[in-house]
């Protein structure tokens, strides 16, 4: 917090005159901001800038597609290579020294590798800009320190969103002065986001921890609790990082991409993916679902299911090197299997927007793609597959009809219920507290002050750290 009150006030009071002397600025911040984490990957980091941004340019000079392929697949191999070593490396040794039986003949032992901050984001930030160029969507960036920026712009480079080069690289073109208006919405984005992390989220993961902990020998009725909360924390957690970044790119006069267009009012699983993650949705399905589903048209709906599910795949890899990532990007595919069939997939949900409360059918198809999630969620949350099955056959018991055996904490209930009929109220704004239809003034200013004060009793608790900051 106090590192960016720093970069805000020196940002607009000196180094905001001219275009040169903004992006110095901004890629000493950038640069400062990740090292302050380790300083040793800053190196990694400015190795893929430079090599990234060599590479763009020689695939627009290069006189044949031939070498133009070249460049790409240096960039794509330097991308992925250190991506695969830095995340997956021990994951995949370990896999196939279990599948083949080779532990008694080939004794090894995982290595000690560090992942980097933030390389998921910058990786695919940055393959998704030679990408581009590649198929002359853009043109590359001529301009090193432009572009510097554009990978390693510090509100959005540890957990996203992953902004796409023809949205973020024209605005660091340009010189922008004080925008009131977009700073006083960055600031109530960044509360909002706040009281999300720290007071919904964080207030749900001692119970979440518990529960995940012992699910063995806890009821159904705890884990279907348990398991509700987590699905609330990771929400909560995930879209309060997104909103802080959001809020303090517009506190430096720049628009990135939206991440979350409340997931859980999703009336399908294609919806609720439309609305989660959008910016990695997006980039899965520009550049992996999209190539698949047009090189294999003639299959017709079988190309698609293909496409969704490597497309899914790939999200569950890209989560993380184990096992349940996988199976968890799996079953969010199969997911898609019936509304492809019935030709569904791409229909857009809309909600009656004459009624306050949505329709029984509304209702259903929202509580039923809410569970879908909360199931998956046991995949995503659980340490290994094993544990996994373990919680999913608990829940699925005769025990859910006792009382639950673990602390419930009716409070932090009440605070998610409160939370999501805002959102709901909300649900036309990019963000619940962006337009408060209250003309009442005091009114208006005491939701703001309860919000920012709710802040400070949980000043005292362990420090959390967001949970996609692992990914």
């Amino acid at each position: 917090m106090y590192f960016f009150i720093i970069v805000f006030l020196l940002y607009w009071n000196f180094f905001n005159k001219t275009i040169k002397l903004r992006n110095i600025f901004l890629l000493f911040s950038n640069c400062f901001f990740y090292a302050w984490w380790n300083w040793k990957f800053l190196f990694l980091l400015i190795l893929n800038i430079v090599l990234v941004y060599v590479l763009g340019i020689k695939i627009e000079k290069a006189k044949n597609e031939k070498l133009k392929k070249i460049f790409l697949t240096i960039g794509l191999a330097q991308g992925l290579g250190t991506l695969f070593y830095c995340k997956y490396f021990n994951f995949f040794i370990s896999s196939f020294i279990d599948v083949f039986g080779l532990k008694d003949n080939l004794p090894w032992t995982p290595l000690n590798i560090i992942l980097p901050l933030g390389i998921s984001f910058y990786t695919f930030r940055s393959i998704g800009y030679l990408l581009d160029v590649y198929n002359e969507k853009i043109e590359p960036e001529k301009n090193i320190l432009i572009f510097a920026n554009f990978v390693s712009f510090f509100p959005t480079i540890i957990s996203g969103p992953i902004d796409k080069a023809n949205k973020l690289i024209p605005q660091l073109k340009h010189i922008s002065t004080f925008n009131y208006e977009l700073a006083v919405k960055g600031t109530k984005q960044i509360l909002w986001g706040l009281f999300k992390k720290m007071v919904i989220a964080d207030g749900c993961s001692d119970y979440v921890n518990i529960v995940f902990n012992n699910s063995a020998s806890l009821p159904s009725s705890s884990l279907w609790i348990g398991l509700f909360y987590y699905t609330i924390q990771i929400y909560m957690d995930f879209s309060g990082y997104s909103d802080i970044a959001i809020g303090v790119s517009k506190l430096l006069g720049f628009r990135v991409a939206r991440n979350f267009n409340y997931p859980y009012f999703s009336q399908n699983i294609a919806d609720y993916w439309k609305r989660w993650h959008i910016s990695l949705t997006s980039w899965l399905t520009e550049y992996i679902f999209t190539p698949i589903s047009i090189e294999l048209r003639d299959w017709g709906n079988k190309a698609v299911i293909l496409g969704i599910i490597l497309t899914f795949l790939s999200s569950g890899l890209w989560h993380g090197a184990n096992w349940t990532f996988v199976l968890w990007g799996l079953l969010n595919g199969l997911y898609f299997i019936p509304l492809i069939i019935a030709g569904k997939m791409n229909k857009k949900k809309k909600f009656n927007s004459n009624n306050f409360f949505p329709t029984p059918k509304e209702f259903f198809s929202m509580l039923s793609t809410f569970l879908l999630v909360m199931i998956t969620n046991v995949f995503f949350r659980a340490d290994s597959v094993k544990l996994a099955f373990v919680y999913l056959k608990g829940l699925f018991s005769y025990s859910i009809f006792k009382y639950p055996t673990t602390g419930f904490d009716f409070l932090m209930l009440f605070l998610i219920l409160i939370t999501m009929i805002f959102e709901w109220s909300q649900k036309d704004k990019e963000f619940a507290l962006e337009s408060l239809n209250i003309k009442y003034k005091p009114i208006r200013w005491g939701i703001y002050m309860i919000l920012f004060f709710s802040l400070f009793q949980f000043f005292d608790q362990p420090e959390r750290e967001f949970i996609y900051f692992k990914f």
